[in-house]
Parts: C-alpha cells; sequence; structure tokens
C-alpha cells in the first residue's frame, strides 16, 4: 500500500471517530481517491506530502476541461454504476461542483498538516472558483403544492403517510433525513414543536422546530390513522414499523410530482421554498438560520438571498415609504 493510501484511511477513521454522516465520508473518500489517482498517474506523486501548491491549481484546471462522471476512483465501479448511462455524463463541472471537490481535499490536507503529517497545507494560498453558476433554489407555487396533495389517494398507508410528510416539510423547512427519524417522543403536541436529536442532524446538534396550528389539525389526523393499522415509535414508518427510509421516499416523491406535471422535482425543493416564504413573509434571515439548523448565517445568506425581480417587488409593496406618508393625511 502507498504512503497516499495510508493517509487518505487514517483521515478516514479520524472521520469515522468524529461521528461524520456516512454521506459527508462518502464524499471525503470519493473526493479523495479520484485526487490521489490524477497525482500518481498525471504526476506520479505516491505521497500527500509530495503535493505542491502547482499542482492543486493543475488539477483545478483539469476539473474544469474534464466531463461529469469521466473519471472515477477504480474502474471497477464503472461496471457497478454505469456512469456513462446517466442524462449528465461528459457534460462540463459546474464551479460548485469543482468547489466542493477542492473543499473536501483540502480538510484532507489540513488534517494533515494539523497532526504534523506534512509542513504545510498546499491550499494555503489557493482561491477557489467562483460560484458565478449558482442556480436559484427551484419555487414551487401555491397552486403546484395544492394540486400535489391533492393527488394523494389518502386511503393508501403509504400515500397518507408521504402527504404528511410533504406538508410537514414545507412547514418546518425540516432536512428529509431529519424528518423521517422523528419519534413520537420527540413531539409535543401541545406546544407544536418537535425536538430534533443530535444524532438526526447534519451539525450533531439538537435544535427545536414548530409547527403550524394547521399542520397540528393535520399531523393528528394521520395518527389517529396510522394507529389504527401500524404500531411503531415512529411518526413516519414503513409496513413493518420501521423509519422510512430517504431513497425510497425521493423516488415516491418523484413519481408523486412527474404525476401532476412538475418536472424535476426533489424533496429538498420543500425545504428550499420553507426559506424562501419564510423571508416572503418577512421573517428574518437569523431566525431562518436557527431554524435550518446551519452552522452559521453565512451558510443560510448564500443558500437562500437570491430572490429575483418579483420577489423584491412583492417585497417592497408594503415598506413603501410614500404610501405610508399619504396614508397618515
Amino acid at each position: 500500500m502507498l504512503q497516499f493510501d495510508y493517509d487518505i484511511d487514517d483521515f478516514m477513521s479520524y472521520c469515522q471517530s468524529q461521528n461524520l454522516r456516512p454521506k459527508t465520508m462518502q464524499s471525503y473518500e470519493q473526493a479523495l481517491r479520484i485526487f490521489e489517482r490524477y497525482m500518481m498517474e498525471i504526476h506520479n506523486v505516491k505521497e500527500a506530502s509530495e503535493v505542491r501548491e502547482g499542482h492543486i491549481k493543475e488539477y483545478i484546471q483539469y476539473l474544469s476541461e474534464r466531463g461529469k462522471y469521466t473519471v472515477v476512483a477504480n474502474d471497477h465501479t464503472k461496471i457497478l454504476n454505469h456512469p456513462d448511462n446517466r442524462s449528465d455524463h461528459n457534460k462540463p463541472m459546474s464551479n460548485t461542483s469543482i468547489n466542493n471537490y477542492l473543499r473536501n481535499i483540502k480538510v484532507f490536507f489540513n488534517y494533515l498538516s494539523e497532526n504534523h503529517y506534512i509542513k504545510s497545507s498546499p491550499f494555503a494560498r489557493i482561491k477557489r472558483p467562483l460560484n458565478n453558476n449558482h442556480r436559484p433554489v427551484d419555487y414551487l407555487s401555491d397552486e403546484a403544492f395544492v394540486n400535489l396533495i391533492k393527488s394523494f389517494d389518502m386511503s393508501k398507508f403509504h400515500e397518507y403517510r408521504d402527504c404528511t410528510i410533504c406538508q410537514l416539510l414545507i412547514d418546518t423547512g425540516m432536512r428529509l433525513g431529519e424528518t423521517l427519524l422523528i419519534k413520537l417522543t420527540d413531539m409535543d403536541m401541545l406546544r407544536r414543536s418537535i425536538y430534533l436529536q443530535p444524532e438526526n442532524t447534519k451539525s450533531k446538534k439538537g435544535r427545536m422546530v414548530f409547527y403550524s396550528a394547521e399542520m397540528g389539525k393535520i399531523i393528528k389526523r394521520w395518527l389517529q390513522f396510522k394507529d389504527r393499522y401500524r404500531d411503531s415509535e415512529y411518526l413516519f414508518c414503513t409496513n413493518n414499523g420501521k423509519p422510512l427510509a430517504i431513497s425510497n421516499f425521493e423516488k415516491n416523491f418523484r413519481d408523486y410530482t412527474q404525476s401532476v406535471g412538475i418536472k424535476k422535482a426533489h424533496p429538498h425543493m420543500l425545504r428550499n421554498n420553507f426559506a424562501k416564504r419564510f423571508l416572503m413573509n418577512g421573517g428574518d434571515i437569523y431566525t431562518l438560520s436557527r431554524i435550518l439548523g446551519h452552522s452559521s448565517v453565512t451558510v443560510t445568506e448564500k443558500a437562500y438571498l437570491d430572490l429575483d425581480n418579483e420577489d423584491l417587488r412583492v417585497n417592497y409593496a408594503p415598506y413603501s415609504p410614500l404610501e405610508k406618508i399619504m396614508k397618515r393625511k
């Protein structure tokens, strides 16, 4: 085994000891293995300590020129995943995707530097590409959401469950993974609040979320229905009482949205819609950041402060100085 492999394995063991989410660890390992392969095949570099700033700059150029999913950590994954069958295969990588790769690799080198495996990180003076291709969050109109809710067959357990999940997501802004792990003991029906356990959140910090009176009625009806057919400690469960998998709900959601003409939909768009509607209704960015469970207000600003001209027009209307002056006459 090469020293590069040892260093990556050591870093991944450290990540595991910090109880990082499996999805985060997979993202780190994928980025590092692809970078390691590039360094070995292009520069014959077999140790992380040999990576220099110039290598990183060349790698940024390399990422911007190669197409999506054209490079893998090892050729065996091509056989398993068939990346060439993807609709976006070989399309240019966005600056956002490139920055995601670079961020993961930078964390690795920072770890090596802080633990004195290397003298300094080659990322010290590297500037990442600007995210000038940031796409505004997908907005779901009132009509589209109502049509989606009306499309569910409420006599079927799984559709009733999924309909309730959709409404709770857009009412609270929770992440899907957080929502699917809610237990009945996490809920306070009187205060209309839910405590998200630390082990179920992205930040590994517990937080409280709140839902509306309308959502409270929906949850009460759902629990009455659920308790007639399933015995489970989870608010939302499968037929055998276990928590629903994220991938299963994502597939169901695609089917539901396609049936009512909503294209390229993903459950995360409901969280996005909550955030945008919160701001449009006069909510402040600081409160929103805490509700969403972001690590800082900066993260929230980058994700959601991209209101378009129509949003600004609607937001401006109640605050017109002239109208307020004239109403006093």
